[in-house]
């Protein structure tokens, strides 16, 4: 029984919170300067939904890629007391020529390079 009132007053209290969040974010429909997209100060000047270069995509794609390497990298040298040193040496070497092959490819295929 107990266990039945505590799920109802959860179910009470959260319904509470629902019901004064949605009645606090109302906005108004009056402002109309509340309600346009706000751009350093200025007017919008066209539609926001213009799609942006494939290279910021490019840049972060990469940087994700690298942070990952990053991150397998780092137990290399902590496992470096736990094996031997020709399976570590190996290892280790795998790793880094994976990372050195990624870079030369994204440097042949220009996505490195800012300019356009």
């Amino acid at each position: 029984m107990k266990i039945y009132q505590t799920i109802l007053i959860s179910m009470i209290l959260l319904m509470l919170l629902m019901i004064l969040s949605f009645w606090l974010s109302k906005k108004s429909i009056l402002d109309i300067n509340k309600t346009s997209p706000f751009e350093c100060g200025f007017s919008n000047f066209s539609s926001p939904r213009l799609s942006f270069s494939i290279h910021f995509f490019m840049i972060a794609i990469i940087f994700l890629m690298f942070d990952i390497e990053l991150v397998l990298m780092l137990p290399m040298f902590i496992s470096m007391k736990m094996l031997n040193s020709i399976s570590w040496f190996f290892s280790s070497w795998m790793i880094s020529s994976i990372i050195m092959y990624g870079l030369y490819h994204e440097w042949m295929n220009g996505v490195i390079e800012w300019s356009m």
